[in-house]
């Protein structure tokens, strides 16, 4: 495992599943000490929400999955020190590790909060709500699981709203709200800037 020097002190990953196992094949299932419902924090940033969550809810699994390594670290670090053994952290990018990394019906809810928008016309093609992430997430979802997202950006939340409800695989829901403890560092940093969260929430049609 990786180890990091920080004020003196030796840190060793815990929760990180290291880069070597995050391979086709590998059972999230069994990176946990008890079996549980499987969330997914696609994108989970500091870890402010994963962590909350994770504290309140202890009897369900949590994924997180950010490409910055030293965010995952830090979060490593601090739900450890929690005694948070419902956390589990992936660093890769969230389309290849939902696609090649969870299983079809494994995930009860992926929480997808402030994505980046890529603003500009010509980057849109790279904003990760899209229809075939939309196919991956349908495809690990159990039946009646749910989708819950999150923007300040208003012409993504129209586009995400667009896609999903044109699908008629899912059907939207009241939106997820989560409570003050559970905000995003983004959420409360947008909120001091006067820019509003959109949020929107669906559910996978059962068969």
């Amino acid at each position: 495992m990786v180890r990091e020097r920080t004020k003196n002190r030796d840190f060793q990953d815990i929760l990180i599943i290291p880069a070597t196992d995050v391979k086709p094949g590998l059972d999230i299932s069994s990176q946990y000490p008890t079996p549980g419902p499987l969330e997914v924090d696609v994108g989970c940033g500091r870890g402010r929400f994963l962590q909350a969550r994770a504290l309140s809810h202890p009897h369900i699994n949590f994924l997180g999955i950010d490409r910055v390594s030293l965010r995952l670290r830090k979060i490593d670090r601090r739900a450890n020190q929690a005694g948070l053994a419902n956390i589990r952290l992936i660093q890769g990018n969230a389309l290849h590790v939902i696609q090649d990394i969870l299983t079809p019906g494994s995930v009860s809810v992926f929480y997808i909060f402030y994505p980046d928008p890529w603003p500009k016309r010509r980057h849109q093609n790279h904003r990760l709500v899209s229809p075939p992430f939309i196919d991956l997430l349908h495809a690990t979802l159990i039946e009646s699981g749910s989708i819950h997202l999150c923007t300040d950006h208003v012409d993504y939340f129209l586009a995400i709203q667009k896609l999903f409800t044109a699908d008629s695989r899912f059907v939207e829901i009241p939106h997820f709200l989560p409570c003050a403890e559970e905000e995003t560092d983004f959420g409360i940093l947008f909120r001091t800037q006067d820019r509003p969260a959109r949020r929107c929430s669906f559910q996978k049609k059962p068969l």
